[in-house]
């Protein structure tokens, strides 16, 4: 094991002696900053960028392949970088001066990391639940990043089997749903479809759909959530879909006792999801 790392080492700073880039018009530069911005461009060429050295060993746990590393030793060590890949197949390792690092990075303060990172195909059809009771999230049509990165930060924390993006507005590796999710995203089971694909996927793995809604419902505390379930939640403005709720097994809400009858998406889903996880302990 000495020796490999020593030999990996070796190579590590080889490498780095031909491969600097130091121009903000570098081609590769140039293709990162498109990424970063356009949806298009990562659906396009199947990349994301992604931003920090937490964020970038959660992808490496969650089996994404890494494309380029870009890394500025004014803020991480040569050192840290071989540790932070030693175990991936990586060879295109960048290091880039300070000026160029500020450019291609969301934040002003991070650990001196981005990576062009490979996108995964997470259409419905592709998910292979492991439980015969699975508890599942689905968010229908939402739209703002950081709505979603909570709620995969909750589906990380009661680790849930799989979350599920119906009619997504956004592509997952937008980089502000990376940044709130803190990376769970890289870790999280996670499937996108059309609302009658997803109904459909339910229906054929005997998963039953609890929807969260003001009408026709019980409270949430009453519903039994031990065999296969799928807790649906939609936007604050307009709820969920009647497609849905015209397949739900049964609505649920959560009583309000203030002025207002709603609250964030993510925290109404956590308040669910929590309960679930409470009666199948």
């Amino acid at each position: 094991m000495l020796i490999y790392n020593l030999q990996y080492y070796i190579t590590f700073v080889v490498m780095n002696t031909f491969k600097q880039i130091t121009s903000l018009q570098n081609p590769l530069i140039k293709k990162t900053l498109v990424l970063k911005d356009k949806s298009r461009e990562r659906k396009k060429s199947n990349l994301f960028v992604l931003e920090g050295a937490r964020e970038l060993q959660l992808a490496l746990k969650g089996n994404y392949s890494i494309e380029t590393l870009f890394f500025c030793k004014d803020l991480i060590s040569e050192q840290a970088i071989t540790d932070l890949i030693k175990n991936n197949s990586t060879t295109n390792v960048i290091e880039v001066n300070l000026d160029v690092y500020q450019k291609i990075a969301y934040r002003a303060t991070t650990e001196g990391v981005v990576a062009l990172v490979k996108s995964k195909n997470h259409t419905i059809n592709n998910l292979q639940l492991s439980s015969k009771k699975p508890l599942i999230l689905i968010a229908e049509a939402p739209e703002k990043p950081g709505n979603i990165g909570a709620l995969l930060r909750t589906a990380d924390a009661a680790n849930l089997d799989a979350v599920i993006i119906a009619n997504p507005k956004t592509d997952l590796y937008n980089p502000n749903i990376i940044r709130s999710s803190v990376g769970c995203v890289f870790t999280t089971k996670i499937a996108t479809g059309t609302t009658s694909e997803i109904i459909a996927y339910l229906k054929e793995h005997n998963i039953a759909t609890y929807c969260a809604a003001l009408t026709a419902s019980k409270i949430y505390t009453t519903v039994d959530y031990t065999s296969g379930s799928a807790i649906v939640v939609g936007t604050e403005a307009t709820g969920l879909s009647k497609e849905w709720l015209s397949n739900s097994n049964q609505n649920i809400i959560i009583p309000m006792e203030g002025q207002i009858d709603s609250m964030n998406v993510s925290v109404a889903a956590a308040v669910v999801i929590f309960e679930a996880k409470r009666q199948r302990s």
